[in-house]
């Protein structure tokens, strides 16, 4: 069981934890590691509003695919650059949490299209996108988040 957010007035709207999954650039993947320790590591990734689902990609083999072929439960973390409002010593910080079910893409046309979107999010030209999924083809691993539970919250540090 996924347990609700404990501090539920700070809770953030769901399209506005959308809205920040869509414009993160990087977050915190948690997966279910060797002997049962977490293991976190930080991704690029993509997020798909349509399909209610978070891509990311890597090698094909590492601790990351282990633990994901062996548990495919995790829990994925962005947050947003910190702001102060004029006048103000503390700030505020935007954080969105997912859990999820994460399994390993097998079809190579499918992590084709998921490297895609994350490379168009993150390359400044369709050009660079193509040249680099030309060179890296066959080599990647796409991985597939299907969202089970979304939280976000507005944090203000006083």
């Amino acid at each position: 069981m996924i347990r609700s957010m404990r501090r539920f007035k700070q809770a953030l709207p769901l399209d506005a934890c959308k809205e920040a999954l869509k414009n993160g650039r990087r977050g915190v993947l948690s997966v279910i590691g060797d002997d049962g320790y977490p293991y976190g590591v930080p991704i690029n990734y993509v997020y798909d509003e349509k399909e209610n689902a978070l891509y990311f990609h890597g090698a094909k083999e590492g601790h990351k695919i282990d633990a994901i072929k062996k548990s495919g439960k995790v829990c994925f973390t962005v947050f947003d650059e910190d702001y102060k409002e004029d006048g103000d010593w503390a700030y505020y910080v935007k954080s969105v949490i997912i859990f999820g079910r994460a399994k390993v893409v097998e079809d190579e046309k499918e992590t084709l299209r998921m490297t895609r979107l994350i490379g168009l999010k993150y390359y400044p030209t369709v050009k660079e996108v193509d040249a680099i999924l030309e060179r890296t083809r066959g080599r990647v691993q796409g991985v597939r988040v299907d969202v089970e539970k979304m939280t976000g919250k507005l944090v203000h540090e006083k």
